[in-house]
């Protein structure tokens, strides 16, 4: 059984969430929370929030071992853009893309 949850529109570049989704895909929630608590990046706590979701999706579930989960999946895709500019010398100006993120992540079950 897949349990998912996600989370969108978030105002982190792909690039850094990918980062730290990469180090907790495959891991068991416990063991995931505990990186996600101690890892010192920007997207951490927001990963962090998105797997407690997922976790709380897998108790209404009956039958469901909470202790024998584990992160299946977890995608960090691309969300709309912001798109800025930055006054520079001379009366040039330069852009400034300001990147958002949808996150998912999917939980299962170890037999």
């Amino acid at each position: 059984m897949d349990i998912k949850a996600v989370a969108k529109y978030i105002r982190v570049s792909p690039q850094k969430a990918r980062l730290v989704a990469d180090m907790v895909r495959g891991k068991s929630v416990s063991e995931a929370v505990n990186i996600l608590r101690y890892t010192n990046k920007k997207s951490a706590p927001i990963l962090r929030k998105v797997l407690d979701s997922a976790l709380a999706n897998a108790m209404q579930y009956d039958g469901t071992d909470v202790d024998a989960l584990f992160v299946r999946e977890i995608q960090v895709n691309g969300g709309p853009v912001l798109k800025r500019i930055s006054p520079r010398a001379q009366g040039r100006a330069t852009g400034i893309i300001k990147r958002s993120s949808h996150i998912t992540i999917v939980l299962d079950e170890r037999f």
